[in-house]
């Protein structure tokens, strides 16, 4: 007997505001920039890549490159896509 396995995608589980809001939150207290451009990048695939662009007002490929793991979006481009998605960002004291 053969078990299939595929590739964890996160996209795939991230079903609720409150999940994509948690998800890019817990990516901004590690303060990993590219793991930051992913979770935005994961939350953009499950909202719709395409239309997160056209949202955002940028191409969709240079979408793409810049919500990469090699990417590094300009803070602009952040958020712009943070905006597109209907996120917010919050800052608190530590």
């Amino acid at each position: 007997m053969t078990t299939r396995t595929r590739p964890y995608d996160a996209a795939r589980y991230l079903k609720s505001e409150a999940h994509m809001a948690a998800y890019l939150d817990a990516a901004l207290e590690e303060s990993d920039v590219s793991g930051i451009a992913t979770a935005l990048g994961n939350i953009a695939k499950a909202r719709g890549m395409t239309q997160t662009a056209k949202d955002a007002g940028l191409s969709r490929e240079s979408l793409y490159k810049a919500l990469s793991p090699d990417g590094n979006p300009e803070m602009a481009t952040f958020l712009k896509v943070v905006h597109a998605l209907g996120l917010r960002l919050h800052v608190a004291a530590s």
